[in-house]
């Protein structure tokens, strides 16, 4: 069963910092692509940032010059390092990996959730 560890949210003053992590682990045989989307209340689910495993990135709007996702890909793990954080800001974070099954079957799995708050 594929699991996915996130850990590094909590309470954070506006114009400070975080770092998520999110660690992969399980039959993932061929991973694509991990990322970063968030859910703030009453609204839907986004795209924050992804990366493929060859190292293409993208970035919401949002996080354009102020969050940076990297990835270790030995240890199936995701990063995102969150600077000048703003209210707006404010979500519960989830990671998603999505790949190859060994059978050639796309597949598509998301963490549990890690709350980001930002508030003075």
């Amino acid at each position: 069963q594929v699991q996915l560890e996130e850990s590094g949210g909590g309470l954070v003053q506006p114009g400070g910092s975080l770092r998520l992590s999110c660690a992969a682990s399980g039959s993932l045989f061929s991973i694509n692509a991990m990322g970063w989307y968030r859910q703030a209340p009453g609204k839907q689910r986004e795209l924050v940032a992804d990366i493929t495993t060859g190292g293409r990135i993208n970035y919401a709007d949002s996080a354009k010059g102020r969050f940076t996702i990297s990835r270790d890909n030995a240890k199936n793990t995701v990063y995102l390092q969150m600077n000048s954080l703003k209210p707006e800001d404010t979500a519960v974070y989830y990671c998603n990996v999505d790949g190859l099954s060994r059978w050639g079957r796309p597949y598509e799995y998301w963490g549990q959730g890690t709350q980001v708050t930002v508030s003075s």
